[in-house]
């Protein structure tokens, strides 16, 4: 049996007469401590899917289950790492964490918890920055925060909602790079939204493009048996590398094209004639272009 499962799950939004099938029989099996990246298109339903693991939406048909279980809300064994951060403005680096931190682990004795707060944050490099707000932060530190406060609360499944999108190259190399660290040395289950097939081949066990919407589905598991741990500058010049981009990139065009209509539309255009610039006929006092119609020609001849 699966870790986490998705049984021919669909999911539609409806905004007053407007009705949008975004998810269409989603079928995924993840086994505990894999590594899946999912990639599609921006607004083809990644986020929907994440969130119905989550528990936060349901589905129209179809179950998402864990060991087994349906799931039927959020729980505290589902982390999640948003693209935003989701950090309060109030609050500094260690506040934050706490907070997650207090929910979860509310029997702990208070010494305990900030020593799980603290060891968190030295995980993820802050512990210099650990009494400041995030405006006082880079993009990259707050995007550490958020990463330490999902770990944390020490979830059995990490679900990362491209969180690396909105950082500069340098910073989500570099976080990558350390996100696959910590998923070393404690093997959780993740699954990693992205639109990134570099990212996706990078860091994951297994990659599973999502087809462009409305009604967007899962293709085919690509497993990457690249050698860990994966230097991006090395990939680059791998062949194997570039066979599985290319497989990925292949199957997400292809995807897209089928799910393309052509629209027949006929135009009726106005009756008008127009004007004739190629033989620099100007008339009347404002010289304007002259349309054909208005050109008489006479033969004028002498008495």
């Amino acid at each position: 049996m699966a870790f986490l499962e998705i049984k021919n799950a669909s999911k539609t939004y409806t905004t007053g007469k407007a009705r949008t099938e975004v998810l269409a029989d989603i079928n995924l099996e993840i086994n505990e401590g894999e590594f899946v990246a999912i990639v599609g298109y921006s607004g083809a339903g990644k986020s929907t899917l994440i969130n119905l693991i989550t528990g936060l939406v349901k589905t129209d048909t179809g179950s998402v289950l864990l060991e087994g279980k349906p799931v039927t809300g959020p729980g505290p064994d589902r982390g999640i790492i948003f693209q935003n951060y989701s950090l309060l403005p109030w609050l500094s680096v260690f506040e934050n964490i706490a907070l997650a931190v207090d929910q979860v682990f509310s029997s702990w004795p208070e010494e305990e918890r900030r020593e799980h707060i603290e060891r968190h944050i030295a995980m993820v490099k802050l512990t210099p920055a650990r009494d400041k707000k995030p405006h006082e932060l880079s993009g990259g530190m707050r995007q550490r925060v958020s990463v330490a406060r999902t770990l944390a609360m020490n979830p059995r499944i990490l679900l990362m909602d491209e969180p690396f999108g909105a950082l500069d190259a340098l910073t989500r190399g570099t976080l990558q790079r350390e996100t696959l660290q910590i998923w070393e040395s404690d093997k959780k289950t993740v699954v990693l939204i992205t639109n990134d097939p570099d990212e996706a081949i990078l860091m994951a066990d297994r990659v599973i493009p999502l087809t462009a919407g409305p009604r967007a589905t899962l293709g085919p598991s690509i497993p990457i048996m690249l050698p860990r741990p994966r230097n991006r500058a090395e990939l680059n010049e791998n062949y194997d590398f570039k066979q599985i981009r290319a497989e990925v990139i292949d199957y997400l065009l292809k995807a897209t094209n089928r799910n393309r209509h052509k629209t027949t539309q006929s135009l009726i255009l106005p009756d008008i004639e127009p004007e004739d610039i190629s033989r620099g006929n100007y008339i009347g006092p404002k010289r304007r272009p002259v349309r054909r119609s208005e050109i008489k020609e006479e033969t004028v001849g002498t008495p």
